[in-house]
């Protein structure tokens, strides 16, 4: 009877012990689930500011971009000019210049 005894008794901590187990597994997994969670929620916030960081500096750049395309525009510009009014100040000067016209 005492062998009997021992064995239920054997049974019911066997049982306990793996319901204690199972228990503590799904509370750890839960667990593990929400920091597992977190830690991607809190990668997608990270790889959101990457990504409006790069998309600023996008911004900036093409606005650099259209002021360097206008600088070169303008310096064309300018250039044009002073081969325009260089070629003016030689006729003047041709006009102007004793040794060239022929005169005294």
């Amino acid at each position: 009877m005492a062998e009997l005894a021992f064995g239920i008794c054997g049974l019911v901590t066997g049982f306990g012990g793996l319901i204690c187990a199972t228990v503590v597994a799904f509370r750890n997994k839960k667990k593990d689930d929400v920091s597992d969670g977190q830690n991607i929620g809190m990668l997608h916030t990270d790889i959101g500011y990457i990504k409006k960081g790069i998309d600023g500096i996008e911004h900036r750049l093409e606005k650099q971009e259209n002021q360097y395309i206008d600088v070169v525009t303008q310096l064309a510009e300018v250039k044009g000019d002073i081969k325009r009014h260089s070629k003016r100040i030689d006729k003047l000067e041709s006009y102007h210049d004793p040794k060239l016209t022929g005169g005294n």
